[in-house]
């Protein structure tokens, strides 16, 4: 548990600085798991818009892992969270609000 733990922070560090990953250290990671550290998250809407100008920009809650449109409750509001493309956020595993807030 802590080794995959480890190797799973350790692909984050080396993804934020852009260094390849060595195949050793993704093998026993999750494809779901390298997709969610490959996650653009901005703290402005105008910088996510511009990361990804033909898609939807929505509010991630990083906690939850549920996204909230614009002219939501929750959008741009919750505690923790980031603006991201949608579909990046769902190619991440992560989901629309079931509730439309």
């Amino acid at each position: 548990m802590l080794r995959s733990f480890l190797a799973i922070a350790m692909l984050a560090v080396a993804l934020s600085f852009g260094v390849p990953a060595r195949g050793a250290a993704t093998a026993s990671i999750s494809p779901a798991i390298v997709a969610y550290a490959q996650l653009a998250l901005f703290s402005t809407e105008a910088a996510a818009q511009a990361h990804c100008p033909r898609d939807v920009v929505v509010w991630l809650n990083t906690k939850t892992g549920i996204w909230h449109e614009k002219g939501m409750r929750w959008y741009g509001r919750t505690k923790y969270g980031a603006y991201v493309c949608r579909k990046e956020a769902a190619a991440a595993g992560d989901r629309d609000t079931e509730n439309g807030q």
